[in-house]
Order: C-alpha cells, then sequence, then structure tokens
C-alpha cells in the first residue's frame, strides 16, 4: 500500500475540504481516466483495491496511473480510552480528493474505450466518493505537465528563424517611420 517514506510531522489536524481542484484535474498521460464528482479521503487501501481490479480487469495490459497520493495521516485513540492523554496514534494514510480530480488514468495500445469504461467502473465500486469516466476527444494528446505543448517551437532551427522574422518586421516598421 503506498505511504509516504517520510514526513516532517507525524501527525496532523484533519483540515477541511472546500473548493473544487485546480491541480490534477485534466488528463495528462492516458486516454481514460476516473474523475472525482465530490470530496472526501481515499485511503491507501482503497486506491491499491481499485488498481487491483483495473489490473485484472485489462490481464495487465496498457498502463495505469494513480494520480493522487495518500501523504495525509489519520490518528485513531484506542478503544474504550478515557478522555485526554493526547492525541491518538497514525493508523493509516488518505489522500484528499476535491471535486474535479483525477484520480487514476489508463492508456496504451490495446486499451479500447470498452475496457476502459469496464475497469474503471469495477474501480469506481472500490472508492468512496462519486466518479466520472472521463475520454480524450480523438486526435487530442494528454497534456502532461512540464512538457512542452505540441504547438510550442521545438527546435533551434525555428527559434532561429522566429527571430529573423522578428528582425524583419522590426526594421520594416522603422523604414515606415523614416519615409512618413
Amino acid at each position: 500500500m503506498l505511504s509516504p517514506k517520510r514526513t516532517k510531522f507525524r501527525k496532523q489536524q484533519r483540515g477541511r475540504m472546500r473548493g473544487v481542484a485546480t491541480r490534477g484535474n485534466k488528463i495528462a498521460f492516458g486516454q481514460f481516466a476516473l474523475q472525482a464528482q465530490e470530496c472526501g479521503w481515499v485511503t491507501s487501501r482503497q486506491i491499491e483495491a481499485s488498481r487491483r481490479a483495473m489490473t485484472r480487469y485489462v490481464k495487465r495490459g496498457g498502463q495505469i496511473w494513480i494520480r493522487i497520493f495518500p501523504d495525509k495521516p489519520v490518528t485513531m485513540r484506542p478503544a474504550e480510552t478515557r478522555m485526554g492523554s493526547g492525541k491518538g496514534n497514525p493508523e493509516f494514510w488518505v489522500a484528499v480528493v476535491k471535486p474535479g480530480r483525477i484520480l487514476f488514468e489508463m492508456g496504451g495500445a490495446e486499451i479500447t474505450e470498452s475496457i476502459a469504461r469496464e475497469a474503471m467502473r469495477l474501480a469506481q465500486y472500490k472508492l468512496p466518493v462519486k466518479t466520472k469516466f472521463i475520454a480524450l476527444a480523438e486526435g487530442e494528446v494528454p497534456s502532461q505537465a512540464g512538457k512542452p505543448s505540441s504547438k510550442s517551437i521545438s527546435s533551434a532551427e525555428e527559434i532561429e528563424k522566429s527571430a529573423e522574422k522578428a528582425d524583419e518586421t522590426s526594421s520594416a516598421s522603422s523604414v515606415a517611420t523614416v519615409e512618413s
């Protein structure tokens, strides 16, 4: 199961879940995804159960990306303990999920939409939040974080050409001002 290797502090406050996910709300790696529709805590056990259900259905074909990580410790007090004597010990780890967050992604040459939809449906049953299956449109590519988009300039030659065009336009505008 997933858990952090080390943390700065052993215990955390519960916090609150307000608003929608502004990060991690777009498909970044695969062609199909499972998107949360409500907020909640997803434990590391639930993430692992969902991953196993998807992997078994696709018979280890394609690729699955887990887009959430349980980094919040949840503490519990022992049963039949009197009040006081401090906060309980960390018992399990959860990932805080807000509406719009992508939980899992799936892709690969042998993964069709029907296979992905059924695998994600099996994963939905293991999760405590409402989710929705989403897919990229035909011809659309995933938007990986930190990677340049396909529209950006990619080679040094294109950079030089764009610099030359900028010089030509600036010299043409300076000539036009001299003539007038």
